[in-house]
């Protein structure tokens, strides 16, 4: 406390002090001792409320001790069960949590790790993909500050993700790898990998790259199998020796049949091969009947246009052709949807043509395409020509209801360049993305669709959409997400099925590793998204006739349900609404596919590479015992004292004002009870 509020203190309790003496002490011979209790019980109620006004305080300094954190991250992924070590690990971080000296150094914090970052101690080893460089750049988010020596229990088999090795870029913790299972190196022959396409078209043949690895020392035959069931579709006698241990087949199958076609490739094991499960790789193709031919008309060359052909050829289902409007018209019959990039006056002969046809198309809208021609040709909208240009960012309607679009978070991606101005459309629209510009949401559309005349149409806004797959690129290291959304977009467009008011989003085929996620829409009779309503999926396996049913739950603007749990198998399912008469029925196909037992043996080179990196140690089972002394000893790992000051009241005002009511109390009382009031 100042010494200056220690003078208002003082002169609080003088004036004070001095006011009650003259209202009650003034009568000079005449005054009782009565009155020199009114005069304390005034001065205590004066001085309280002086010193509210002046609210005196002091410092308070406060003394804590923060231990580091000690984080011991454990693989659940179930290669840990395969290779018999799933007893030693939950042996050995019971071990790390009761040792005394550990707890009185450490937070001790257990999280584990698979398909993702898990916090607790509910260690199961059922995962079914392993993702290290994940589980270190959750873990970094958590652990910014201080010390955190992360003891990392795995066998370093990882299924996807980018190399754990050079995981120290975003950790920046030493972490102690505890190595799980053996390294001795085992006769054997696997398929490493077996790239096929998704789709296939009918009556042609699709291709097939298999990599076949050996490991061992002696010279070996053996023979590479494909079967579609029980009939045997492919074969090949091959020659293994150490020098020449990895083979690349191509060859190709005939596509003779719409629908899901499921195989099975095998290398035949050889003699006393520990592992037999990395022989066989279960893989399906899609047999479809057409493909959907997709033209993008401009007149000039742009990233967008490479962009959009990508983005929607990156489902096999689709082709597309970048063509100019001269050659277009006597190709219209040929594509199922057309995009019009930035037309102009050329292409009056083009937009003819598609109201001939009665074709979908898709207008992109940029700076330079001719206002006055999309104003003149009577396309249901009309766009405010200010000759000026803006940058505009989507935000998604998630009430947008033709079809479900999965949120990519497309409210951070970089703007596109528009024309300045709004649109006015004379027809009804579905508005996908709504124009923002300096986080202001407005009420016009950057991205809509509308139907009209037996036929549907879509229109973008902008340009430089080039910069939205870059940009998801960036943050997912994959164009999945955005070419998705894109695919989505297209498939609805060059189709011109009726609205239905429950959309069901599923893949014909699972890959066993995978995760199986089906999701749902209901709308109301107004074609509203309804959340209040209670879908729920039965799935029967069409090889043992058993049925399950499940609910799905709500989640933002969809329903989904997550069937990974299933066995592989082929299914057919009926999803329905409970309180209205909509059932939607499909089926899929689960592949059988193990990842995490394709391993024989622990990655100790990589794991020794990755404490080499972080300054840690890498430890095998059989010593780690010895990470609780290197843990203990190290001078790196020390409690750090942190002091905290604040400031605290000298009398709290509640107190205060309960002694000012007490003092205004009982002086009030004593005067009723003397008849001075």
């Amino acid at each position: 406390m100042s010494s200056e509020i220690l003078i208002y203190i003082i002169f609080a309790g003088i004036v004070a002090l001095l006011l009650a003496l003259f209202q009650y002490v003034k009568k000079g011979k005449n005054r009782s001792k009565l009155d020199l209790f009114f005069s304390f019980l005034r001065f205590v109620t004066l001085f309280s409320v002086l010193l509210l006004i002046i609210n005196p305080s002091f410092e308070q300094v406060e003394l804590s001790i923060e231990k580091p954190s000690l984080v011991i991250a454990v693989d659940n992924s179930n290669s840990i069960k395969y290779l018999k070590q799933e007893h030693k690990t939950l042996a050995f971080v019971n071990t790390l949590q009761n040792n005394e000296a550990l707890q009185e150094k450490f937070n001790i914090n257990v999280y584990t790790f698979g398909n993702q970052l898990k916090q607790g101690d509910a260690i199961d080893f059922t995962d079914k993909q392993t993702n290290v460089f994940d589980a270190f750049k959750a873990l970094s988010q958590i652990y910014k500050h201080g010390m955190a020596p992360t003891v990392l229990m795995t066998d370093g088999n990882q299924t996807f993700g980018p190399d754990y090795q050079f995981a120290t870029s975003v950790y920046k913790q030493p972490i102690y790898p505890i190595i799980l299972g053996d390294t001795l190196s085992y006769t054997d022959l696997k398929i490493q990998q077996l790239n096929v396409n998704r789709y296939a078209y009918l009556k042609n043949e699709f291709p097939i790259e298999t990599i076949l690895v050996y490991n061992g020392s002696d010279r070996v035959a053996s023979t590479f199998v494909v079967y579609q069931g029980n009939k045997k579709v492919y074969s090949k006698r091959l020659n293994f020796s150490k020098q020449d241990n990895s083979k690349i087949i191509h060859f190709t199958l005939p596509a003779n049949k719409v629908g899901v076609s499921a195989y099975r490739a095998e290398i035949k094991p050889i003699d006393s091969e520990k592992n037999t499960i990395n022989n066989i790789q279960n893989f399906a193709v899609e047999v479809i009947n057409e493909k959907t031919n997709v033209a993008i008309v401009s007149d000039f060359p742009h990233p967008d246009l490479g962009a959009l052909k990508r983005s929607i050829e990156n489902n096999e289902q689709r082709s597309v052709s970048v063509i100019n409007t001269k050659n277009f018209v006597s190709k219209a019959k040929d594509f199922q949807l057309v995009i019009l990039y930035q037309p102009n006056s050329k292409f009056k002969l083009v937009l003819e043509k598609l109201n001939t046809l009665k074709k979908n198309y898709f207008t992109i809208i940029g700076t330079k395409t001719d206002l006055n021609f999309i104003n003149n040709s009577d396309l249901g909208y009309r766009v405010d020509i200010t000759n000026q240009s803006e940058d505009y960012q989507g935000v998604l309607n998630t009430s947008y209801l033709p079809f479900y679009i999965e949120d990519i978070g497309l409210e951070s991606f970089p703007p596109l360049l528009s024309n300045y101005g709004g649109v006015q459309f004379n027809l009804p629209v579905d508005v996908v993305l709504y124009k923002s510009v300096k986080n202001v949401t407005t009420n016009d559309p950057l991205l809509c669709t509308f139907e009209t005349n037996d036929k549907r149409e879509g229109v973008l806004l902008g340009e430089n959409i080039w910069q939205w797959r870059a940009h998801s690129f960036l943050e997912n290291q994959s164009f999945h997400q955005f070419d998705n959304f894109i695919s989505k977009f297209v498939q609805y467009l060059a189709s011109n099925k009726q609205r239905s008011r429950l959309n069901v989003d599923f893949q014909s085929f699972y890959n066993g590793n995978n995760r199986v996620i089906i999701k749902a829409e209901v709308f109301d009779k107004n074609y509203v998204f309804d959340t209040r309503e209670i879908l729920q999926i039965t799935v029967k396996n069409k090889a043992s006739e058993t049925e399950k049913t499940f609910p799905l739950i709500l989640k933002n603007n969809h329903y989904e349900v997550n069937l990974s749990g299933l066995e592989p198998a082929n299914y057919e399912f009926s999803l329905s609404v409970k309180n209205e008469n909509i059932t939607k029925k499909g089926a899929f196909q689960i592949l059988e596919y193990h990842v995490e037992q394709q391993f024989l043996n622990a990655n100790a080179l990589k794991l020794q590479q990755l404490a080499k990196n972080s300054q840690g140690t890498s430890y095998f089972m059989n010593n780690s015992v010895e990470i609780i002394d290197e843990l203990l000893k190290d001078k790196r790992y020390l409690s750090v004292q942190k002091s905290s000051e604040n400031t605290m009241p000298l009398i709290d005002w509640k107190y205060l004002l309960a002694i000012i009511s007490l003092s205004l109390s009982i002086e009030w009382l004593l005067r009723k009870y003397n008849g001075l009031i």
